[in-house]
């Protein structure tokens, strides 16, 4: 899942190497924190949030499909 939000936030923003995601496991939890450049935060947000509830979406399916819990914050 880490690459997979890594590739969809790389091809949004326009400083890829700014983009970092760290894992934290808290019990049967996933959080996948990501960190963009601050220009960049825009892009990956998304009018209305939709470009980030779509990534939250992805990601929920990916973690259905294991059997697992995880969600994406943007910080």
């Amino acid at each position: 899942m880490r690459d997979l939000v890594e590739f969809l936030a790389k091809s949004l923003v326009d400083n890829p190497d700014a983009v970092s995601v760290e894992v934290q496991e808290k019990d049967k939890h996933t959080v996948l924190e990501l960190r963009v450049a601050p220009e960049d935060m825009g892009k990956v947000i998304g009018k209305q949030g939709r470009i980030a509830k779509a990534i939250r979406t992805v990601v929920k399916a990916v973690a259905t499909k294991e059997g697992k819990k995880a969600s994406v914050e943007i910080i």
